[in-house]
């Protein structure tokens, strides 16, 4: 009884945030409260509560510097003109009778390069919606595919910080990580463009008539250097060079970019680095702006603080209970069915992807013994469950922001046929008691 008390007062100060709008960083402290005095009155002294939560905070606090490095990275993509460039390259590509797949597609190459679901809705998804619609196409059908985009590279980008995130949790190499997505999101994405194509055969669009190039050329030089970067990038994310190296590769030959090419003073590079990118030309400026190390203070708080619980809970064994719950679910229905059924329980509770994860993480650590599975566990489960949820800000800030209606959660096709594919995988691997296909994607000794 103690313990259902203690959840349900952790729960009521996070729907307390959502519902008035606010941050939930003041819940997480409460949570933070909450589980201490639980602790002492169940017996367990201050002291070793707060080191074992000091102890787990600090282990995840690895991943903070490689968000902060993404937090530059986002910012120099967009103000050296790299990923206009890449914007108004691409959408030229758009034709009325494909215009469905395209706007899937040009959303998974732009989450790919960024590792950002909103940053890609706030750019390509936006253009491709406007693209869409002059072409009379749903916006609903055209938000579902937006949200299937931005959230393939989301998944499975090296500078993702969902990504990141999943390989500090499960002490995992992040480029195996990336090669076991790609295995088990295969037959999903095939499934997802075939039915983002026959789709398109439904619809009757027209020609569009929005000049993508001409809109960012009056703001940026869209010269061919300008996606150098980028270049840099996904040539050193192929060779597998440590990630935060990568980054930080891209970041110096950015900056010149910056400098010489687009002509920004140190001044405003400087600014745009802690604050984030804003563009003079007002028509661009809400396709573009963001980024910077203060984009990246929210997403780093709730991981440090979220972190500290792991360590609260296992001096205090509050979550005993439901680990036994999730093991005997394990036991029934496969290690992926329960970390599948736990995730759909943690996103809509925690109603942000960054803290689904690590509850995802914390209540399923012991259903899966091996690492590299419980990374593509987590991949498959809470990284694309949570834009499902519709009152978490996963998938709602990315429809607000392009303009599609709620109802585009239903065409998210990807997000349902990855962990469905997954958990059919799964139990008909249980049956002829073989392993997984993360398992099996893996060499022997692994």
């Amino acid at each position: 009884m103690p313990e259902i008390i203690t959840m349900a007062l952790f729960c009521a100060a996070l729907i307390g945030c959502i519902a008035t709008g606010i941050s939930i960083i003041p819940a997480l402290v409460a949570g933070l409260a909450i589980f201490l005095v639980h602790g002492r009155l169940t017996g367990h002294a201050w002291g070793a509560m707060i080191r074992k939560g000091l102890a787990t905070m600090r282990a995840a606090s690895i991943v903070v510097v490689t968000f902060v490095l993404i937090g530059l990275l986002t910012t120099l993509w967009r103000a050296a003109g790299t990923v206009p460039f890449i914007v108004a390259n691409t959408t030229s590509l758009i034709r009325p009778h494909a215009v469905i797949l395209l706007t899937f597609l040009l959303n998974c190459l732009m989450s790919l390069l960024t590792g950002s679901s909103f940053a890609s809705a706030a750019t390509m998804g936006v253009i491709t919606m406007t693209l869409g619609t002059s072409m009379q196409v749903s916006p609903m059908l055209l938000g579902g595919a937006i949200l299937s985009g931005i959230y393939f590279g989301d998944r499975c980008s090296p500078v993702s910080t969902s990504a990141q995130l999943v390989k500090t949790l499960t002490h995992t190499n992040i480029f195996e990580n990336i090669r076991l997505m790609v295995r088990t999101a295969a037959v999903p994405f095939a499934l997802t463009c075939a039915a983002y194509a026959a789709l398109a055969l439904c619809t009757h669009p027209s020609a569009g008539s929005l000049d993508v190039r001409g809109l960012f050329g009056k703001a940026f030089c869209l010269h061919w250097t300008t996606v150098l970067p980028a270049v840099v990038l996904v040539v050193l994310a192929v060779a597998r060079v440590d990630v935060r190296i990568t980054m930080c590769a891209s970041i110096l030959t950015a900056l010149p970019v910056c400098v010489l090419v687009q002509h920004m003073d140190v001044e405003a590079l400087a600014r745009a680095l802690v604050f984030g990118f804003r563009c003079a030309d007002e028509r661009v400026a809400p396709l573009i702006d963001g980024g910077g190390i203060v984009s990246m203070v929210k997403v780093m708080l709730i991981v440090c603080i979220s972190s500290s619980y792991s360590g609260i809970f296992q001096e205090t064994g509050l979550l005993d209970g439901a680990h036994r719950i999730v093991s005997a679910l394990a036991r029934r229905c496969s290690a992926f069915g329960a970390t599948l059924a736990t995730s759909l329980i943690a996103s809509a509770v925690a109603c942000n992807q960054t803290l689904s994860i690590m509850l995802t993480s914390q209540l399923c650590a012991n259903v899966e013994s091996d690492r590299q599975c419980r990374a593509i566990d987590l991949e498959d489960t809470a990284v694309v469950v949570a834009p499902l949820i519709p009152w978490s800000i996963a998938g709602a800030v990315p429809l607000a922001s392009v303009g599609a209606p709620e109802a585009s959660l239903l065409f998210a096709c990807l997000l349902y046929l990855l962990p469905l594919c997954r958990l059919v995988r799964a139990l008909l691997e249980r049956r002829r008691g073989g392993k997984t296909d993360a398992a099996q994607a893996m060499p022997d000794g692994e």
